[in-house]
């Protein structure tokens, strides 16, 4: 398996690609990069997924599909979220184009395959009603939920600090304290980092 990580947007987002037997995963592309197209150039990418729907992280979709061919996933509670992808952008002052319709609502427990690598999804609530994370085998993409040493901001629109708390807390501290975690933006880090280190997660 690799994973490649590529800083995308204005907001410096991490965009994610999983490649292994040939196939690809693309996970939050918040722009269609030479460089992130490149790296799937010469294989067949499986799906488009976005964790959560804010423009920085789903901007790229139209591109994406467009260069693919691959269907796109979300949870459906963040429907409404990718349909205001271009008013998003307004707000904070940065041309995004709208989104094609998902191909694919993503559930609590659906099994994502690329090659031989299988992600299990989990709905993590509270940055968007419809956040979800990836969970791999000893890593986790995290999106905008948790980060090294901080969490997902909750005063965008759908956004809950007391759910975010809670999908964190039921979801990603259950981990092991060696899963790496992958964030929607900033450096990676471990769960046990941020179970004994991170402010927000104190008893966690």
């Amino acid at each position: 398996m690799e994973l490649s990580v590529f800083q995308l947007t204005p907001f410096f987002t991490n965009g994610y690609v999983i490649k292994d037997g040939g196939e690809a995963l693309v996970i939050d592309p918040g722009e269609a990069s030479p460089r992130l197209l490149k790296s799937i150039a010469d294989v067949k990418t499986v799906m488009i997924v976005n964790t959560h729907c804010h423009c920085d992280h789903a901007g790229g979709n139209a591109d994406m599909v467009k260069a693919t061919g691959a269907p796109l996933a979300i949870h459906r509670a963040d429907l409404p979220v990718l349909q205001s992808l271009e008013q998003q952008g307004m707000m904070f002052g940065v041309p995004f184009p709208p989104s094609p319709d998902p191909d694919r609502f993503l559930e609590e427990g659906d099994i994502l395959t690329v090659g031989t690598v299988q992600l299990k999804v989990v709905h993590v609530p509270g940055h968007s009603p419809g956040h979800i994370a990836l969970l791999g085998d000893g890593f986790a993409i995290a999106g905008d939920v948790l980060f090294a040493g901080s969490i997902g901001r909750t005063d965008l629109p759908g956004g809950s600090y007391r759910q975010l708390l809670d999908s964190i807390r039921t979801k990603l501290m259950v981990l092991p304290d060696e899963t790496v975690v992958y964030s929607g933006h900033g450096p990676e880090t471990t769960i046990g980092m941020e179970r004994a280190t991170n402010p927000f997660l104190a008893g966690a």
